[in-house]
């Protein structure tokens, strides 16, 4: 097996974790094959005085079963998820704190997400000024910053190499594990543990999105329909939280610890849109750019992609810009080629949705089925591609992935996965 790929380290996928609104990886997978909706009417915070009162919430994840309780304490919610999902990931790749510690400056961490644990300096700065001005909390700020899940797992698992912490919005969780394979085929490090993480599902962020009238509504008493990407009457998308992280490595690392292989990563690319802080360039170019340099980066040609896991949001700005940047790069192909939004059954976890997206791509690889675009009911002429609407199908010799992510303030970014 030929270690390199056009003279760089082949890099590879070799261990999993998850924690969202499904579940585990395991559990995250069944669910999206059987098209089982995660969102659900909150239930962790005060809701009764917002308008949209449902999400793509994480439910009975106690922190202390990865993480000592007084530790556990000091953190926020993400760094939680970041610490969880890599322990989860290293025991799949069976590479344990032991041997990161024995190979500590070659195993790097890249961890992105939006807004890091942006609750502990919201909920902490209010205490401080109803509080008659007390001394804060001196950790409060420091660990609401988006490079804490990162610090906590390079420390936790005494990862010494290069630690990088990726926030470019809603890009953040692919960019993250595209960053992490230049890594690796630079030379730089043999492994990084890499993914991406968001938990600001608060009441503040909530009531400033349906303020920009960005979130599905009118689904309060029926949560599971409300994501309903590509589908003529969407309304908007459901906000979400979770966390992906993965192991991956160089193949030559991987194969000399005989480590199982899930997929390889072939190429990454990002791009900005450099138009408008939330607005999406209709033309659909930036997206265009991302996709078609990222295709460049992993030497696949657009007739050998199989398979598009969209960004798919559920608004009608993003679902029809994404749907025409994919018409525009692969030409009439852009109509045999199956797309799928895992939003539609999980929410937006905004700088987490991206490794969450990978981690059904893996699967897909893996398994060789392609999980449906839930609430598919009504066509919309803008958007008239294979969504493989509400039912999952089986594909044979499933090789090469595309998977998309697009962020506010016009981040782009693409990988391209395939079979090893």
């Amino acid at each position: 097996m030929d270690l390199l790929r056009n003279g760089r380290h082949r890099v590879v996928i070799t261990g999993m974790g998850a924690v969202t609104a499904l579940g585990d990886v395991k559990s995250l997978w069944q669910g999206l094959k059987a098209g089982k909706s995660g969102i659900r009417r909150i239930e962790t915070i005060n809701i009764e005085h917002v308008p949209v009162k449902i999400g793509g919430e994480v439910r009975g994840f106690d922190p202390t079963v990865y993480i000592e309780p007084k530790e556990a304490r000091r953190m926020g919610r993400a760094s939680h998820f970041a610490v969880a999902a890599a322990a989860m990931a290293t025991e799949d790749a069976n590479f344990t704190k032991g041997d990161i510690e024995r190979e500590g400056e070659r195993v790097g961490v890249v961890i992105g997400t939006t807004l890091g644990a942006h609750e502990m300096a919201e909920q902490n700065t209010f205490k401080y000024k109803t509080s008659g001005f007390r001394k804060p909390n001196p950790l409060t700020l420091i660990n609401s910053l988006p490079n804490m899940p990162g610090h906590y797992v390079s420390r936790f698992f005494r990862a010494l190499g290069p630690l990088l912490a990726p926030s470019t919005a809603c890009a953040s969780g692919t960019q993250s594990v595209g960053e992490a394979s230049y890594i690796i085929r630079e030379g730089r490090a043999d492994v990084v543990i890499t993914g991406g993480v968001e938990a600001v599902l608060q009441d503040y962020a909530i009531a400033g999105f349906e303020a920009m009238d960005a979130l599905a509504t009118g689904y309060n008493d029926d949560p599971g329909r409300a994501s309903r990407p590509f589908d003529k009457n969407r309304s908007g998308f459901v906000f979400s939280e979770g966390c992906a992280v993965f192991v991956i490595e160089s193949l030559s690392h991987a194969l000399k610890r005989g480590a199982r292989i899930y997929a390889e990563v072939l190429g990454h690319a990002s791009s900005s849109d450099a138009y408008h802080i939330a607005a999406l360039e209709p033309s659909g170019a930036g997206a265009l750019r991302s996709m078609k340099w990222a295709l460049e980066d992993s030497y696949v040609n657009t007739d050998e992609i199989q398979y598009i896991n969209a960004h798919g949001t559920s608004t009608q700005a993003n679902d029809a810009m994404e749907t025409l940047a994919i018409k525009r790069l692969f030409g009439e192909q852009a109509y045999n080629i199956p797309i799928s939004s895992t939003k539609s059954m999980i929410g937006h976890a905004l700088g987490a949705s991206g490794a969450i997206e990978i981690v059904a791509c893996v699967m897909s690889l893996v398994d060789g089925f392609l999980h449906p675009t839930i609430n598919y009911e009504t066509p919309d002429p803008e958007c008239d591609l294979d969504y493989v609407p509400n039912v999952g199908r089986e594909v044979k010799n499933l090789r090469r992935i595309m998977s998309n992510s697009f962020g506010l303030g016009g981040q782009n970014a693409t990988i391209i996965l395939g079979a090893i």
